[in-house]
């Protein structure tokens, strides 16, 4: 089994790459999604997150009001750290019981946008970084409906292009169009991929 750390800042296009190495044969496990599925109503991980910052992030039908807890979470530091410490270790375990039921010859990326600050980049044989200029990323997530001050505040909150760097194996510049970052993609399948799945 092949594992690689995809990760970059929100708004870098993650999601995009994941979704090109999955087309290409790789198991993807996006750690956003499990994010949300271990704090859905009825876990116990939502009921943690009630227990540290109340009632008020659900919503009136009892479900996590995302929006209601990143007010409180992205200005505080100690509430982040506290929101990590319920969520982070329920993402992990359930990315592993994701993990362990690939395939043994399995090309598994796992898209982790926290890798560098939660110090998992020593778990993969590959970490693979996606990097687009801040501009570019504001603008995305203006598309997705968060507010200049909000983008830039998240962007802010995450670990920076040098921090992520110092760890990556290979970078990929999406700043520019898809057709440039599908070729990007293609180069670090044959280049870095196919030869450790051909090596055993």
């Amino acid at each position: 089994m092949l594992r690689i750390g995809l990760t970059g800042g929100i708004g870098s296009g993650k999601s995009t790459v994941a979704a090109l190495l999955a087309a290409r044969g790789a198991v993807v496990v996006d750690a956003d999604r499990i994010a949300r599925e271990v704090v859905e109503p009825g876990t116990p991980g939502l009921a943690a997150v009630v227990g540290a910052f109340g009632r008020g992030v659900l919503t009136p039908e009892g479900a996590l009001d995302r929006a209601a807890l990143a007010s409180v979470v992205f200005a505080d530091p100690d509430a982040r750290a506290r929101l990590d410490g319920i969520v982070h270790p329920l993402v992990r375990a359930r990315a592993q019981e994701v993990v362990a039921q690939a395939a043994p010859d399995a090309v598994v990326v796992q898209d982790v946008p926290l890798l560098v600050e939660t110090g998992q980049a020593g778990q993969y044989d590959l970490v693979l970084v996606v990097e687009a200029d801040l501009e570019t990323r504001v603008g995305r997530l203006a598309l997705r409906g968060l507010g200049e001050e909000d983008a830039r505040a998240r962007i802010a909150a995450q670990a920076t292009d040098e921090q992520r760097r110092a760890v990556a194996d290979v970078v990929l510049d999406n700043s520019g169009d898809p057709d440039a970052l599908a070729g990007q993609v293609e180069r670090f399948w044959a280049e870095q991929v196919a030869p450790r799945v051909a090596g055993g």
